[in-house]
């Protein structure tokens, strides 16, 4: 089983929860080079809101797109854009990803910014 699949598999395992818990979910992918955020609604999983490192607010100051400096960029926006529609508490969810590195500066900075998990 090579690495994309175990992440697919490990995914789909973390959404078939979440979505027996019915909570908006916060879904994050990450590339070697960008990070991305949704926001997304339990019932018919559309994108409320979204942030990613392509934005150019987000990319004015950083010098790279890759890195936990980004990262928490974009879960502080993310977070700002989920207060303004009135979410609070969401499920996090992570793509299969390891909670590491940029994965965890996206989780801390939304949480600083309000969100619960």
């Amino acid at each position: 089983m090579d690495k994309k699949i175990a992440r697919q598999r490990r995914a789909r395992k973390a959404r078939a929860k979440i979505h027996e818990l019915e909570m908006h979910r916060l879904c994050i992918h990450r590339t070697p080079r960008h990070i991305y955020a949704q926001l997304i609604e339990p019932e018919s999983g559309r994108t409320l809101a979204s942030a990613s490192t392509l934005q150019n607010d987000v990319r004015d100051g950083l010098k790279n797109t890759g890195n936990v400096e980004a990262a928490r960029k974009v879960g502080a926006l993310i977070a700002a854009k989920a207060k303004e529609l009135g979410v609070e508490s969401v499920a996090f969810d992570r793509s299969g990803f390891r909670y590491h590195g940029r994965v965890q500066a996206l989780a801390d900075a939304a949480r600083e910014g309000g969100l619960q998990f």
